[in-house]
């Protein structure tokens, strides 16, 4: 494939600002997409100029390519020139989890992508908490491939209530040891909430905007140095579409950023909240790639169905990593065309083994005052930790929370840890508690005065 490349000089500080329809017209090239323009080192700039879009031929994604390296990396996809578009989920060497958002356009790729991120989760071991707001619709074959699954936007807030309380207590149980960062799975998994069709959630005049703005905010405070990470991909970036938060936003600009197809509005709106660096040449990223813009004759062959299909799916910037200005791709992520049921190519990502970790028991973050409009409104709590769309009795004989059958069942001298694991399963309670809920559960009522700190004897003992 012949390439032509040209080295160009720029003014002091790079370009910050280039009109790609006149770069194209200077090099006579009609399909806009064959023309690629990255900002060099110093005072250099590069164009090629390729036969064909280079992004418009890609292989399909593997299990080894979702495999999470000794660095923390995982491949999603590659760049124009053939260079691995990696996207971090842990640094060894600060030990922290990371805080990702995913923004693109309808149709952009948002939910491959996720899909793609949630699989090599599971295949390195990652625990994950999942929300997807489009009533499980954006990606349906993660059901049973996560520790948790949730599908509404109450749900939602009742897992990232979870998740800050799993980083909180964390952060005291550190303390008491004396380390001051996350060790991978010693004694604790890296943890992810993941939250697709994020601005259902966060939007203007959504019912849990404020809580679910402030709980994500604290994630992403507190969470990154306790192997507790977030991930949200929305259709905008803007402050509106982000709970309205200064903090939230900066979080998410220091964290993993990917932009897919933006429209205009929403490009000036990423600009303007600070995602995007002003001025930076952005290739734009169309529908339709290599479509010409000719004027047509009569004499001319009409326009075939398949002229008019968007196949820029997936084509990305990495804002966030090592060349945040140059095009790149992700791999083809499960089957072209829509399927009659869960994508088989995907649940093969997945795998067959079951999600590492345990679910977030939902109930135990029900507040007394939830309870009691629940009750009165004849509605239904939360569904069940496993976020199967399983829906538990209504409040009024709801069962008794994780934390009240650990208080029903010790006795004044207390139990060891195994002695109320092995009460919790022949209480009747219902639901099986593990052994990350009850451990996290223990943190809350020590925090809360209901039970005694650790003094050494490894026995639970109630105040």
């Amino acid at each position: 494939m012949l390439v032509r490349e040209f080295i160009l000089k720029t003014p002091p500080g790079g370009v910050k600002k280039y009109d790609h329809d006149a770069l194209c017209d200077l090099l006579e090239v009609e399909d806009r997409s064959r023309v690629i323009f990255e900002q060099g080192v110093g005072r250099e700039a590069m164009v090629r100029v390729y036969p064909a879009n280079p992004l418009m031929s890609m292989r399909d994604i593997t299990v080894n390519d979702l495999l999470m390296d000794d660095r923390g990396y995982i491949t999603l996809g590659t760049y124009y020139d053939g260079a691995p578009l990696r996207f971090r989920l842990f640094d060894p060497k600060t030990g922290n989890a990371q805080r990702g958002a995913v923004f693109g356009t309808t149709g952009a790729g948002k939910s491959r992508l996720v899909q793609a991120i949630l699989a090599a989760c599971k295949r390195s071991g990652i625990v994950v908490h999942l929300a997807d707001l489009k009533s499980g619709q954006s990606v349906p074959e993660a059901a049973g491939q996560v520790a948790t699954r949730v599908t509404s936007q109450y749900e939602t807030i009742l897992m990232l209530r979870g998740l800050v309380d799993e980083a909180q207590r964390r952060m005291r149980e550190y303390a008491e040891m004396g380390r001051s960062g996350f060790v991978k799975d010693r004694p604790d998994p890296l943890v992810y909430g993941i939250i697709d069709e994020a601005n259902r959630l966060l939007e203007k005049g959504a019912t849990f905007r404020d809580e679910g703005a402030r709980l994500i905010k604290e994630l992403g405070r507190t969470g990154r140095s306790v192997g507790v990470g977030i991930i949200i991909a929305a259709q905008a970036g803007h402050l509106e579409e982000l709970g309205g938060s200064d903090t939230l936003r900066a979080m998410i600009k220091e964290g993993e950023v990917i932009l897919l197809r933006w429209s205009s509005s929403m490009m000036q709106q990423l600009v303007g909240d600070g995602l995007v660096p002003r001025g930076e040449a952005l290739q734009p990223i169309p529908k339709i790639i290599g479509r010409l813009q000719r004027i047509r004759r009569y004499t001319d062959p009409a326009l075939g169905a398949d002229d008019e299909d968007p196949n820029s799916q997936g084509m990305l910037y990495h804002l966030t990593g090592p060349r945040p200005m140059s095009l790149a791709r992700t791999y083809v992520v499960g089957s072209v065309a829509p399927t009659t049921g869960f994508d088989p190519l995907i649940l093969d990502l997945y795998g067959a083994h079951p999600p590492p970790g345990d679910a977030i028991d939902l109930l135990a973050y029900v507040t007394a005052k939830e309870l009691k409009v629940l009750a009165e409104s004849g509605a239904e709590p939360a569904s069940t930790p496993a976020g199967d769309g399983a829906a538990t009795p209504a409040a009024d004989s709801a069962p008794a929370s994780t934390a009240d059958r650990i208080m029903a069942a010790l006795p004044p001298d207390g139990m060891t840890e195994p002695e109320l694991m092995e009460a919790l399963r022949s209480d009747g309670g219902g639901r099986e508690v593990r052994r990350g809920t009850l451990r996290t559960t223990i943190s809350s009522l020590r925090n809360d005065g209901l039970i005694a700190r650790p003094d050494g004897t490894g026995r639970v003992i109630p105040l």
